[in-house]
């Protein structure tokens, strides 16, 4: 039961992933490469002064993808949190002298719930 949550959640994310991609990510490697020919075109310009230029070019590109690869990385951190503290429950419900097939239940309607409490913070697109 929880692989399929697992599943569901993990191809969310990579559809949010691939749309935000698409739709923003492309748009601005293209700028990117735009801003950079123009660079090149300058005549006047020293070879330290296009690289500096290109550079410039560059930041906007790295920013996003920096902030895409964060705000994934918070999600990940959260959603193992959320799953440890499962694992925790079950730990001590094992200790408890509670039966394996009802620890098992226990352990996989928490983690749904981690699942499902977490697919509502992935965008929709």
């Amino acid at each position: 039961m929880a692989e399929v949550q697992q599943l569901r959640v993990q191809e969310a994310v990579d559809s949010t992933v691939k749309s935000v991609e698409r739709e923003n990510i492309q748009k601005m490697q293209g700028l990117m490469f735009q801003c950079s020919a123009t660079c090149c075109e300058d005549n006047q310009a020293s070879m330290q002064q296009v690289h500096q230029c290109i550079e410039h070019c560059h930041v906007p590109l790295a920013q996003a993808q920096a902030l895409v690869t964060s705000e994934l990385e918070k999600f990940q951190d959260r959603l193992a949190r959320c799953t440890m503290h499962c694992n925790d429950k079950t730990k001590d419900s094992i200790d408890a002298g509670n039966k394996e097939l009802q620890v098992k239940r226990q352990l996989d309607s928490c983690v749904t719930k981690c699942m499902d409490d977490h697919m509502h913070l992935i965008p929709r697109r």
